[in-house]
């Protein structure tokens, strides 16, 4: 293949020379022309060859602009998951299974917003117009001012955006849309990639925040490439079991605000309700004190949360002894039995061992160690911990306990509920006033002496 022409420019003024001379001939300077390099080695079908851009004008990290102004939709649990509100421009992806009320989330989210002054428009690709109102009717937004569409042609929902200018648009979902450029079926994941890119630059060109809703893998991630969470400022997961009521929206990820952040809502026949108080809700079941339960005080991204963790300790017909977990980790629940007969001399061998977290919440803090070990300990010798009490710590291998952050908002919360004793690490650093007792413990073997009377 042809070797690329060299190319000259002049250093004072730019110009370009297809050769080399002593003077320029569009400024006069004498001795100022040199040979440019190519700005890639190779040809110039398979790299970017000898053309060069223009160059990017560059800042410095110190700024004098204020942040963006946030769009409150008047839903708190919805405006502490995104981080205070919406930021404009944005993007956000909203994953949760089937039937789960994502699209009942944000109908009630674009109805809140619009009532609040901002322009939303609701497309959906999976429901007719008529079936959004009947939802829309049913859980009383027929008033709100929200703009209504059902189309999944991505050229004409880019250009309907880009006619309206919208504050707000939610696409309701990403797999139904198709773009016409693109030789593949709906929900493919070149048809996803392409349609949440075309998605994602409308929004930051235009500055109209997008919502996205992702179906959801057998697995639970969202379906298509990763890529799409990687384009996105905000995932969101909407989470819950089909037999509770309560509904969790969960941030994973959030350029904007703090990842990790719940916000707690019950289904209702008028539609999801926002819940104030989580703690209260999932411990609202919890009567007199019972073998097999411990009240764990953890953290969800920055609001602490009271759950209820059950354990059922039985004897096993089966040749290989059943371990059934529901909120947690099923591999955590192994590695804490494994300390309990290494450390402790307390074997499960032979014995069935059922795990739950109330409420349908899921546990994922290495902090609920401890309070898995009193409820499965609690179970095993059939003894009732203390109903005011609450448990947090993490299990190391060697026995030992480890302390968690946030000791002091965890024993706060479990303070207003009506706690008042907690079994916490022994280097927890405390500065708790009266109402609480704390009893630190060294290592799990002491925690089993104390509170069961072996080890």
């Amino acid at each position: 293949m042809a070797k690329a022409a060299p190319s000259f420019t002049c250093t004072d003024c730019g110009a370009v020379h297809r050769k080399w001379a002593g003077r320029c001939e569009a400024c006069g300077a004498w001795n100022s022309i040199v040979e440019e390099a190519p700005l890639s080695a190779g040809p110039a079908a398979k790299t970017l060859g000898a053309a060069k851009g223009r160059v990017i004008a560059l800042s410095t990290l110190a700024t004098d602009e204020v942040p963006p102004a946030r769009a409150a939709s008047g839903m708190a649990e919805l405006d502490r998951v995104l981080g205070g509100g919406l930021v404009p421009a944005s993007a956000i992806l909203v994953g949760g299974d089937p039937g789960i009320g994502k699209s009942t989330l944000l109908l009630q989210a674009a109805a809140s917003f619009a009532r609040n002054g901002l322009k939303c428009l609701y497309v959906s690709g999976e429901e007719a117009a008529a079936q959004v109102r009947m939802r829309a009717q049913r859980l009383g937004l027929a008033d709100a001012p929200v703009q209504l569409a059902a189309e999944t042609n991505l050229r004409d929902i880019l250009t309907t955006l880009d006619a309206l200018r919208p504050d707000l648009a939610i696409i309701d979902s990403i797999q139904t849309i198709w773009a016409d450029h693109v030789e593949a079926a709906p929900g493919s994941v070149a048809q996803v990639r392409a349609a949440a890119h075309e998605l994602v630059s409308f929004a930051k060109r235009r500055g109209t925040a997008v919502v996205l809703v992702g179906h959801v893998t057998k697995e639970g991630q969202i379906a298509g490439p990763r890529v799409v969470e990687h384009m996105v400022d905000t995932v969101l997961y909407f989470e819950g079991e089909r037999g509770h009521q309560f509904r969790i929206l969960r941030a994973v990820k959030n350029r904007f605000g703090p990842a990790d952040e719940i916000g707690v809502f019950e289904m209702t026949g008028g539609g999801l309700a926002e819940v104030a108080n989580p703690s209260a809700l999932f411990l609202s079941e919890r009567g007199l004190a019972v073998p097999g339960s411990a009240v764990f005080a953890g953290i969800e991204g920055t609001r602490p949360v009271l759950t209820e963790i059950q354990a059922l300790v039985a004897p096993s017909p089966l040749g290989t002894p059943r371990r059934t977990v529901v909120g947690l980790d099923a591999g955590r629940l192994s590695t804490i039995l494994a300390v309990l007969e290494s450390r402790c001399g307390i074997p499960f061998a032979g014995l069935d061992v059922f795990l739950n977290v109330a409420g349908g919440m899921r546990v994922s803090e290495p902090a609920a160690d401890l309070a898995v070990a009193a409820a499965l300990l609690s179970a095993r010798e059939d003894t009732a911990l203390p109903p005011d009490m609450v448990i947090f710590g993490e299990i190391s291998l060697s026995g030992a306990l480890r302390p968690v952050g946030q000791t002091e908002n965890r024993l706060k919360e479990a303070q207003k509920l009506g706690f008042s004793q907690a079994v916490a690490p022994e280097r927890s650093k405390i500065e708790l006033g009266d109402g609480m007792r704390v009893r630190k413990m060294p290592d799990l073997t002491t925690f089993v002496g104390e509170m069961f009377a072996a080890g």
